[in-house]
């Protein structure tokens, strides 16, 4: 069995890395209010996921707010992508020993 990538498994990072896997990308008031994420927890979660390139953060300003915007990665698009091949692999062998 291969490792699980902790950097995705995590609970937040996990439905973080699901939704931009679904959505390509999305910002930052949008994700926090789908994922009902304080800022500091979506903001931390995200560097950790943005540091491992498995996402990309775009900031602009709209007037005079900034607007975050995250996008996932083709590596973040191929880790999760690993990540959810490792898991059914993991649970087939719990369903069919």
């Amino acid at each position: 069995m291969r490792e699980i990538d902790e950097a995705i498994h995590q609970k937040t990072r996990l439905a973080i890395m699901a939704h931009l896997a679904v959505v390509g990308e999305t910002d930052f008031l949008t994700l926090r209010k789908i994922l009902s994420l304080t800022d500091g927890n979506l903001s931390v979660h995200s560097a950790i996921l943005e540091e491992k390139g498995f996402i990309e953060t775009e900031k602009t300003f709209v007037g005079k707010k900034t607007r975050t915007v995250y996008r996932i990665t083709p590596t973040g698009r191929k880790a999760f992508q690993a990540y959810v091949t490792e898991l059914e692999s993991i649970l087939r062998g719990i369903i069919d020993p």
